[in-house]
């Protein structure tokens, strides 16, 4: 049987969170340093470590539960009635990706696309993002000869390869909502 969490634990690793929202809000998330997560929660380093396997463990939390925040606006909305339409839905959660390299390279490595031992919240919310655009491709004139489930995956690796060219120097030149239309239109038509 497993022994409850106390709620000091609870409390403390609430002061760490806490901090590191704080921080994030002050500087951005690359501004982020244990050293300063720690002395603003008034614990010890090893306190941190007993609580986040590293940094990054703290920082996929933070992103994770902004891109929550995110999805929940998403999933309010109407059915999107055009890929442009789409896309405008999508462009606030696209921004967040991109608003620092630091972001996006997290989002990347724990978005389940890489080979991770468990799924934590960034790759629930890429989860949560395919099942949010699956219930937007019912408009008129997309494909039907094509399940759903696929069209999403689809639309979410054009999405990564959109952000992924944003980073370019070769290819920063277009806009993200013209190059991830530019994808999606021929994936999404009927033919």
């Amino acid at each position: 049987m497993e022994k409850p969490i106390q709620k000091r634990t609870l409390a403390t690793r609430a002061k760490l969170i806490a901090a590191g929202e704080a921080i994030v809000s002050e500087g951005g998330f690359d501004a982020l340093r244990v050293e300063e997560v720690v002395s603003r929660a008034g614990v010890a380093k090893g306190t941190f470590f007993a609580h986040f396997r590293d940094k990054d463990a703290l920082m996929e939390r933070l992103i994770g539960a902004r891109l929550d925040s995110i999805l929940d606006a998403l999933s309010e909305v109407p059915a999107p009635a055009t890929i442009d339409a789409m896309v405008d839905e999508m462009l606030p959660m696209l921004q967040f990706m991109v608003s620092e390299r630091y972001v996006f390279d997290l989002i990347l490595r724990y978005s389940g696309a890489a080979l991770i031992d468990d799924i934590g919240p960034i790759g629930m919310c890429i989860g949560r993002h395919e099942t949010v655009v699956m219930g937007w491709l019912n408009a008129d004139g997309l494909r039907r000869d094509v399940a759903p489930k696929i069209l999403a995956e689809g639309i979410q690796a054009f999405v990564f390869q959109t952000l992924a060219l944003h980073f370019c120097a070769l290819h920063s030149d277009i806009a993200i909502q013209s190059r991830l239309r530019s994808y999606l239109k021929p994936w999404l038509l009927a033919h």
